[in-house]
């Protein structure tokens, strides 16, 4: 990098240049660019000593410096950045011991890893696991690594005695048992365990659209160089109801989540299609350091930027363990994300995936999801008369490795356009004109409809024909019939010996799904109901 190139910038707060080819050392001007938040020179050929003057960058928030040939002592004027909560430096030759970061009281992660290190481990540093550390000469308190040796007094003998060689001998061989007793239980615990369908993924790119910060920022990575210079604007989240720290990128982050990622993972990240529909595509993105999160690109967005923040940061002060709570969200003048935590399927994908088979999904499965819904549910609509999640279906029942049920999405529906009457999805109540405007009992037909698809095994998306029967009116019709066995999933019948307790759960289905509202039963009273049926 030339010198003089980057210190006129003084309003610069990103700088992002990596994977690049970028040689030479760091230039000494770089130290004016006094209000950097975030600094990556990652996987680059970078070479020399860190300059002295880069430690009067107080303001920053996170450094990446590894990958490259930095070399020298890791000097103590790290502690002047007393902002810092990441930092980076594995994978270079930086050599000498460790200086005491006792200062930077808000470093959470922190990786020197694979370069010439030597000494013991201060302890501000102790904190972080061994792998921090690994591919040095360094000892002390972090995870596995040793002990730092200690001098024996010169008077002390050498050679031990008989008794503490059968002392060490014993306690070896009792070692050892506790290590295979061990291993025999995790190996017995392991295969008790149901084993999950791994799915390859093909990288897919983020778009780029112009996903830049409302700060200063350049970004210049894998040899594509982007400059954009724009105004200042402070961006404030929250933290369940609290206000997190000012972001630099335009991100606004919820709870912890402000360590994870920038926005700049997300637009680099390998990404899988989770699905597409008139609210925008969804997307599990593979960030570095095994982090997983959903994105959601929204679409036909339709409120001001002042209501759309609003109304995101009171979603993401909404938390309950039936809820896939809000990680982050970004606002520009051509994207608006959202970011979730990421889960392995879906309700949608495990009833109606092509590669799935329903034989996993029990009886006991299926009231087990049909609870946690109803939970997640009951708590939305408890916040308020008004509070309503707005587009309930399969696809947004979230499920872990285990089948707990997590209710994503909820309240996005006020956000876009309103869909018309030819784009509304099977779990849509009759009633509904605007999907801007659904109300609670809305909500409660379309968790009905959920009820269905988990009694029926049917796609509410694919029975509608041309005469309008949907998956309520089609079970309806076939219960007046007095043929209700023939509701049921066939893999439910065949492997269950619960009718009665799916019977009951359909007859609250079919009271969910009326086609007068105010004959729908509360979500309190639903979830009681089920509770009193799985009882």
């Amino acid at each position: 990098m030339p010198l003089n190139s980057i210190g006129n910038l003084s309003e610069l707060r990103t700088l992002s240049l990596r994977r690049n080819s970028l040689s030479g050392f760091l230039p000494s001007d770089l130290g004016s660019c006094t209000e950097l938040r975030i600094l990556n020179l990652e996987s680059n050929n970078f070479s020399g000593a860190i300059p002295s003057n880069f430690f009067n960058l107080n303001n920053l928030l996170r450094v990446s410096f590894s990958g490259n040939r930095f070399s020298g002592e890791i000097s103590d004027g790290f502690n002047n950045l007393t902002m810092l909560k990441i930092l980076y430096l594995e994978n270079n030759n930086f050599s000498g011991s460790l200086p005491d970061l006792k200062k930077l009281s808000q470093l959470n992660q922190f990786n020197v890893s694979f370069n010439r290190l030597s000494g013991s481990i201060p302890s501000s540093l102790g904190k972080f696991l061994a792998p921090s550390f690994l591919g040095n000469s360094l000892c002390g308190p972090a995870g596995s690594l040793g002990p730092c040796p200690t001098n024996n007094p010169t008077n002390q003998s050498d050679k031990l005695s008989s008794g503490a060689i059968a002392g060490i001998v014993i306690g070896s061989v009792i070692g050892l048992f506790l290590v295979l007793l061990v291993l025999f239980m995790l190996l017995r615990i392991c295969r008790s365990k149901k084993s999950f369908r791994q799915v390859n993924v093909s990288p897919v790119r983020l778009p780029e659209n112009q996903l830049l910060s409302s700060h200063s920022t350049i970004v210049a990575e894998n040899h594509d160089i982007e400059n954009v210079v724009s105004g200042r604007k402070d961006t404030k989240g929250i933290v369940r109801g609290k206000v997190c720290d000012d972001r630099t990128d335009g991100m606004v982050f919820f709870g912890e989540s402000f360590e994870l990622f920038i926005l700049e993972d997300l637009l680099m990240a390998s990404a899988e299609v989770l699905g597409k529909g008139f609210f925008g595509t969804t997307y599990k993105a593979y960030l570095d350091r095994n982090v997983e999160v959903v994105v959601k690109r929204l679409k036909n967005v339709c409120v001001s930027e002042k209501e759309f923040r609003r109304k995101v940061e009171e979603l993401g002060a909404i938390g309950h363990g039936n809820l896939v709570p809000l990680r982050a969200y970004y606002y520009g003048r051509d994207e608006k994300l959202i970011v979730y935590d990421s889960m392995p399927t879906s309700l949608s994908a495990v009833l109606h995936g092509e590669k799935v088979s329903k034989e996993a999904l029990t009886w006991v499965i299926r009231s087990r999801i049909a609870q946690g819904v109803a939970t997640g549910l009951e708590y939305l609509h408890s916040l308020g008369p008004k509070v309503t999640h707005g587009n309930i279906k399969s696809s947004n029942i979230l499920l872990t490795e285990y089948y707990d049920a997590y209710v994503s999405e909820f309240g996005i529906a006020q956000l876009i356009s309103s869909i018309s009457n030819a784009k509304m999805t099977g779990y849509c109540a009759p009633e509904v004109t605007d999907t801007r405007n659904v109300s609670q009992e809305a909500d409660i037909y379309s968790f009905g409809t959920i009820l269905l698809e988990l009694l029926t095994g049917k796609n509410p998306n694919s029975v509608i024909n041309e005469e309008g029967i949907d998956l309520p009116k089609w079970v309806k019709s076939i219960v007046k019939e007095r043929w209700t066995i023939q509701v049921f999933d066939p893999e439910l019948i065949r492997l269950e010996n619960s009718e009665e307790q799916m019977v009951s759960l359909l007859h609250l289905a079919i009271s969910c799904t009326s086609q007068h509202p105010e004959r729908r039963p509360p979500m309190a009273d639903i979830t009681r109901r089920i509770k009193e049926i799985f009882r």
